[in-house]
């Protein structure tokens, strides 16, 4: 066997065992079973909060079990092949599963990844706010810009997008905009995109065709877990209601049905606009809680957060990403130096190569100074 070829095994065998370690392995089909007899409970929908949280743990149970089986059958089958084929023979068989080894390698390296989103929260579902930044027309569209660019990273992801709050641009694009995102490790992926993103182009609103820096922020909230507690005396907000300033046509609110939420000890401000006052209040309440829970989540991992400036004020020097497409096609992370030309495809979101170096370079402990250092 080739001395790749077995490196490769190798690389699959340490990826078999951090995933086993992850779920423990020797008690998770047992777990399963547990969780299985609970869901044919007959009482267990009687506490809807309680059963929708047990599916969701059981099909990541259920997932992980078999991604593991799957790539370990996948792994003694091929590996079998290829000595087979060698003592036959057979180069083109030996080719062959060398190819599926190096694929199956490829699919082990992201499930380790997904087993490393353990955070207290990662598993739970998120909002996602985007602002645009100063610089008027340029920034409101590059503000759509990237509302369309998460939307299409999360419906290829599978995930469930919903429209909470949008603020139109004067003459095109958005001021603002609110999502909710609704699926097992939303919240776990998308953390890593808090910050400041900056586009250089050429500017289709400029009748001199002048190149544009632009830029906005977006920030990422964990939806709080029902069993989680977060406490607000009604003291501590205030609630007001408006008109809400869509685009235009039969969308557009005609009573004030708006929620504005400001929670007066933080000076946090959340917003829903849909078409209904309760609804709105009830999705914004939700939007404050986890603005909280976040806080108390970067409390926790004060260290960690600044070790990689990954939250702050919505300055410019909080850059972690920078997109030009003029004079050259380039999109770059300013934390991991993960890179690619192929701007269309980030812009159409192709996001999990940049999500991924993220979260490896979390792990890995190394602060933004030492990860370029490396480059």
């Amino acid at each position: 066997m080739r001395a790749e070829t077995q490196s490769t095994i190798e690389a699959i065998k340490r990826s078999l065992t951090l995933l086993g370690q992850r779920m423990d392995w020797q008690t998770a089909p047992h777990r399963l079973e547990e969780m299985n007899a609970m869901i044919e409970a007959g009482d267990l929908w009687s506490d809807p909060a309680r059963a929708q949280k047990l599916m969701r743990e059981r099909q990541a149970l259920s997932d992980a079990i078999e991604t593991y089986r799957r790539i370990d059958g996948d792994l003694s089958a091929n590996a079998e092949m290829v000595e087979l084929a060698e003592a036959e023979g057979d180069p083109e068989l030996v080719a062959e599963a060398e190819a599926n080894l190096k694929s199956l390698a490829e699919l082990a390296a992201q499930k380790e990844l997904e087993a490393l989103l353990n955070g207290e929260a990662d598993a739970n579902d998120t909002f996602l706010e985007i602002n645009a930044g100063a610089g008027g027309t340029e920034s409101c569209d590059w503000a759509s810009m990237l509302a369309r660019m998460y939307v299409r990273w999360a419906e290829k992801k599978g995930y469930e997008v919903e429209l909470l709050s949008e603020t139109a641009g004067d003459e095109a694009g958005i001021r603002s905009a609110a999502y909710k995102i609704t699926g097992h490790n939303a919240y776990g992926w998308l953390k890593s995109e808090s910050g400041v993103h900056r586009l250089v182009r050429i500017s289709p609103y400029d009748s001199a065709a002048r190149r544009h820096t632009s830029f906005s922020s977006v920030w990422v909230y964990p939806v709080v877990d029902d069993n989680i507690e977060i406490d607000i005396p009604d003291r501590d907000i205030r609630i007001d209601t408006y008109r809400s300033s869509g685009a235009g046509g039969q969308h557009v609110n005609t009573t004030d049905s708006a929620v504005r939420i400001t929670h007066l000890p933080t000076g946090i401000v959340v917003t829903s606009s849909e078409k209904s006052q309760h609804q709105n209040r009830a999705n914004a309440m939700a939007a404050l809680k986890a603005r909280l829970y976040q806080m108390e989540l970067d409390r926790r991992n004060a260290e960690i957060n600044a070790q990689h400036a990954a939250k702050g004020d919505a300055g410019w020097g909080n850059q972690i990403r920078s997109y030009v497409l003029h004079p050259y096609q380039m999109v770059k992370d300013l934390r991991t130096g993960e890179e690619t030309s192929d701007t269309q495809g980030v812009l159409d979101g192709d996001l999990d190569a940049f999500m991924a170096a993220t979260l490896a370079l979390d792990v890995a402990g190394k602060s933004r100074a030492e990860a370029n250092a490396e480059d």
